[in-house]
């Protein structure tokens, strides 16, 4: 059968790559079509568009790109109409993924879901629309279910993904000597991976590296950035920058400094304690603050339902409030510890491994009629 995916961003990039692998494995004469990131190219062997051209965050800098953003629209309806594939799979990335969910949907291609778009946070009335839309949605948070079976819609919790790639990962014992790291402590900081967000949030990081020289800071590099663009923003040659090496870095850190994403949620079952923070344009937040309900930010306290991590949002992301909370998850062993034992309970609520392979088996079942 023919599969078209689409991924907005790295995490979807990642999962995608993992849930094709996981199709392969069921429909041996499976071929792809693949919006997505180079996980998903090495895994389908083909990819249409790269991620990092639609990577837009925030309502002002969709609408500076509205242009772009409506042409990478059309190219994907286009093409979709040309590759008449068997399933479209859509990973998250909700602003463009549901426009061609109706798109699809108009022109009678099967719409599966996986990764949900955050409807329960921003706006939980267009479920209605999405329920029209997609035949059947794949949850990997455990309270996303109960939503979505509130509206009566085809839903099955097959597990967060990040749970397999962190199985499929394999240590680098090398990752130290090879990045030119030393004995000291690591902290390491993970500013988003889009440059918008680095752009704002690795300098307020940044800020830190003098009030800790008993630390070494450690930038983690987006595969999707190029490195200059990193070095023109850190210009300190005491902190290294790691490219594509997210995991070795978080294995080998005391701490973490984090972008709200799902970076705080791989920092997590990483065991590391970490501060998340999240500034965005002002006119952005504002529009956002009146549109989003939820209590938290970060996926962590989500899931767990309870203030685990501490959050610096918009203005308390300011250098002396990372500053003390920094210090608190490095110096409180009391406060180290009581994060670590939310982090065993976070693993118990997102379920075991398997997730791609569960995602994989509903979409071919269902497929086949079976």
């Amino acid at each position: 059968m023919k599969y078209y995916i689409i991924a907005g961003e790295a995490s979807g990039d990642l999962h995608g790559s993992n849930l094709i692998r996981q199709i392969k494995l069921k429909d041996n004469l499976a071929t792809f079509k693949c919006w997505g990131g180079d996980n998903m190219q090495a895994a389908a062997g083909t990819l249409h568009q790269h991620y990092r051209d639609l990577n837009f965050m925030g309502f002002v800098e969709v609408v500076k790109n509205l242009r772009t953003i409506l042409n990478f629209l059309t190219n994907c309806k286009e093409d979709l109409l040309k590759e008449k594939p068997d399933a479209l799979i859509l990973i998250d990335y909700p602003g463009f993924n549901l426009r061609i969910a109706e798109f699809a949907a108009d022109n009678n291609i099967p719409v599966y879901y996986y990764i949900s778009p955050q409807v329960w946070a921003w706006n939980s009335s267009r479920v209605k629309k999405i329920k029209k839309l997609v035949k059947k949605m794949l949850v990997i948070l455990p309270f996303e279910k109960a939503f979505y079976e509130q509206y009566d819609m085809d839903v099955d919790f097959v597990g967060h993904p990040l749970i397999d790639a962190l199985e499929n990962w394999k240590t680098n014992p090398s990752f130290k000597s090879e990045n030119g790291l030393d004995h000291r402590p690591i902290v390491a900081l993970l500013p988003g991976s889009r440059k918008q967000e680095i752009r704002k949030m690795l300098p307020l990081m940044l800020s830190q590296v003098q009030q800790f020289p008993e630390h070494q800071f450690v930038v983690a590099g987006a595969a999707s950035i190029d490195e200059e663009f990193y070095w023109r923003l850190i210009s300190n040659p005491d902190v290294r920058l790691v490219p594509n090496q997210t995991y070795d870095l978080l294995n080998s850190s005391q701490a973490a400094l984090v972008t709200s994403g799902t970076a705080t949620l791989e920092t997590a079952l990483f065991n590391v304690p970490q501060v998340v923070l999240y500034k965005g344009n002002p006119i952005s937040y504002q529009i956002g603050k009146r549109l989003v309900h939820v209590k938290y930010i970060s996926l962590v306290n989500l899931i767990l339902d309870r203030a685990s991590l501490i959050e610096l949002i918009q203005g308390d992301c300011n250098a002396e409030e990372i500053n003390t909370e920094l210090r608190s998850v490095i110096f409180s062993q009391s406060k180290r510890n009581r994060m670590k034992d939310d982090y065993r309970d976070l693993r118990v609520a997102l379920g075991g491994p398997g997730a791609s392979e569960r995602a994989a088996d509903v979409i071919f079942r269902d497929l086949m009629g079976v």
